[in-house]
């Protein structure tokens, strides 16, 4: 079986007259296998947007040579546009059609004949169907992104590409757009999304760690994390911002965030023992009702390779 993407030593450059040339990703070399879910994760400018404007064959690649499902972009694109879908950042529905005029002129730009059956499994799998004559303006942003999933999906592709699908999105629609990803993996699609969410990844099959266009890492969720080598502890102080500022100007302290009255703290020296960092914060007025050792997160091993 061939594998959903490969990209080989991609490259895009965009130029702009008086303006230095941006090398928007930098020599990139991926393999996506069949059958996973597969993310990129960066902040803004990573190039996880023009990535995936390349593998959909939106964007030419400034050099390398990019496949899906076997067939090369340069010379099979009409043929790699039947096996992808695309929902882009700002996927476009048309607020005046109802949601089934919206599927409907989807399937209709994929030239497809006799799709109402696939119609009514699409609205059905995404919990739609008591909606379908409901003008798109009037739908719940989650609602909207369910739709666009399934206009995207419409025409039976073999590999999905999303771009941050959930940004933007209540909390309880991101938790349920997963749910949905995860059936459409089980319906043997592939899916790679690009997320600023690294809680996200973690539910991913792999992920690839970008930055500045460039790749930093690319494995399983487990594999990542077991990379980092700094301690992560969980402090939870009398005074949350007073401690936020002591703990910025202690040395050993790598990286520091608050979230609500806790603390989550990675030391620099993994092998000086917490207990002793616990006194020294004591020492500088800091009362603790209780700290913990936790397992890294996607995020604090990002942090560490771009700092």
């Amino acid at each position: 079986m061939n594998d959903a993407v490969v990209l080989d030593s991609v490259s895009k450059t965009f130029h702009e007259e008086g303006q230095p040339d941006l090398v928007a990703v930098d020599d990139l070399s991926l393999t996506i296998r069949t059958g996973e879910i597969f993310c990129l994760v960066g902040p803004d400018g990573a190039g996880k947007t023009t990535t995936l404007r390349m593998m959909c064959g939106v964007l030419p690649p400034t050099s390398g040579s990019i496949s899906i499902m076997g067939l090369e972009m340069k010379t099979r694109h009409s043929e790699i546009k039947t096996k992808i879908g695309y929902l882009s950042q700002r996927f476009s529905l048309y607020g005046d059609l109802t949601i089934d005029e919206n599927i409907d002129f989807f399937a209709e730009i994929h030239r497809m004949k006799d799709f109402t059956a696939r119609k009514d499994e699409l609205l059905d799998f995404m919990r739609l169907t008591p909606f379908r004559d409901r003008l798109a303006e009037r739908l719940s942003g989650g609602m909207k992104q369910k739709l666009a999933l399934a206009c995207t999906l419409i025409h039976r592709p073999d590999v999905i590409f999303l771009d941050e699908p959930t940004t933007g999105v209540d909390p309880v629609s991101r938790r349920d757009f997963w749910k949905i990803l995860s059936s459409v993996l089980k319906s043997g699609i592939s899916i790679v999304m690009a997320t600023p969410y690294l809680d996200e990844a973690e539910r991913a099959t792999r992920v690839a760690l970008l930055s500045g266009g460039r790749l930093l890492l690319c494995d399983t969720p487990e594999k990542v994390r077991a990379t980092f080598e700094e301690e992560v502890l969980e402090i939870i102080p009398g005074n949350a911002r007073m401690a936020l500022g002591v703990l910025r100007t202690m040395k050993i302290v790598k990286n520091v965030q608050l979230f609500g009255d806790r603390l989550h703290v990675v030391l620099a020296d993994r092998d000086r023992p917490a207990e002793e960092f616990l006194n020294e914060l004591r020492g500088k007025g800091i009362t603790i009702q209780s700290s913990r050792s936790l397992p890294p997160s996607l995020e604090d091993v990002f942090i560490s390779r771009i700092s």
